[in-house]
């Protein structure tokens, strides 16, 4: 007996990409900031197709479709998840801020807050910084909170495509219990 969902049987089940742009998605989006690395920018494509994005803002030197090596990682949610690039952050934070999107830097500071502990309210944006440096302080002064994944080695950060896992879907995770105790469903 297979215990496994095959892959044929998978893609049966998912949807087209024009049913895709037809969902209703969550009230939730990513602004990724200076990060270096294409395949990370892939990597959190991917995941925002997953949970349910809204959007993924880029920003700053961060890569954008069309690239090869994006759609690598990406498999095709660069065409599923909207999206659009900023040359300036602080322009992209000031335009989701425009539109009554909370921001939220997702970094280690003096006020962040553990993820778990963090009262999420939507529609919000979550703000993914460089791999070295994080976010930026600038971006950081118009984030109204700042969250923390709390780290319990000794590393003292995520892959910043990983965080943005992480964070994608508890946030998703919250906005999905909210809704069901609501009766929103």
């Amino acid at each position: 007996m297979e215990i496994k969902i095959s892959n044929d049987e998978l893609k049966a089940n998912r949807p087209t990409l024009k049913e895709v742009k037809q969902m209703t998605r969550l009230p939730i989006s990513i602004l990724v900031e200076n990060v270096r690395s294409v395949h990370n920018v892939g990597a959190i494509f991917r995941t925002a197709d997953g949970f349910g994005a809204e959007k993924v803002w880029l920003a700053g030197y961060t890569a954008f479709p069309p690239r090869d090596d994006l759609a690598k990682v990406a498999l095709g949610a660069e065409n599923s998840v909207p999206w659009e690039h900023f040359e300036n952050p602080i322009e992209a934070g000031k335009k989701i801020l425009s539109r009554g999107i909370k921001l939220v830097g997702i970094e280690q500071s003096i006020r962040s807050v553990p993820i778990h502990e963090y009262e999420w309210d939507f529609p919000c944006c979550f703000i993914l910084g460089n791999e070295v440096k994080g976010v930026s302080d600038e971006l950081l002064d118009l984030a109204e909170d700042h969250v923390e994944i709390p780290m319990f080695g000794i590393k003292q950060s995520l892959n910043v495509s990983v965080a943005g896992g992480v964070i994608g879907y508890e946030v998703a995770r919250v906005f999905n219990q909210l809704k069901v105790s609501r009766n929103e469903y």
